[in-house]
């Protein structure tokens, strides 16, 4: 995600909105990430080193998420309480999967790399999403 792109997507005079786009651009790569887990689960392991039933969990667990977040990103403006569970669990996501990286998994070449760049992504997710709602005080 480069800079420009969230600057972009960040410019507007109205904190929610910012919010709502940092939402919904969660709710996309989170979404994706779970139908593609989906739908290679076998391929997408064998790649990272991950076990295809742990992927399989993972994907519905992401697509459900997914959508939630979503459908937060769709209100007008998304309750306080709710974009703040969105934001720890973000967090919690994000140190879990370095944990399951040293403890738990045997990872490829290529799940050394993916899974640290998910856990980034995710947390940089939930620190654009916490700074918006800050920001954005008018917020239920």
């Amino acid at each position: 995600m480069s800079a420009t792109l969230l600057g972009t997507i960040a410019r507007t005079p109205e904190p929610q909105v910012a919010l709502r786009r940092f939402l919904a651009l969660d709710a996309v790569v989170t979404t994706a990430n779970g139908v593609a887990y989906l739908a290679f689960p076998a391929a997408i392991g064998r790649l990272l080193g991950v076990g295809q039933g742990l992927l399989l969990g993972l994907g519905v667990l992401l697509a459900l998420y997914g959508a939630g977040v979503g459908w937060l990103a769709s209100r007008r403006q998304p309750p306080r309480l709710a974009v703040r569970l969105v934001v720890e669990v973000n967090y919690a996501w994000a140190a879990l999967s370095l944990v399951a990286l040293v403890v738990w998994f045997s990872p490829t070449a290529a799940g050394l790399v993916w899974i640290p760049a998910q856990a980034a992504t995710v947390a940089s997710f939930a620190v654009l999403q916490q700074l918006a709602l800050r920001s954005g005080s008018a917020l239920q």
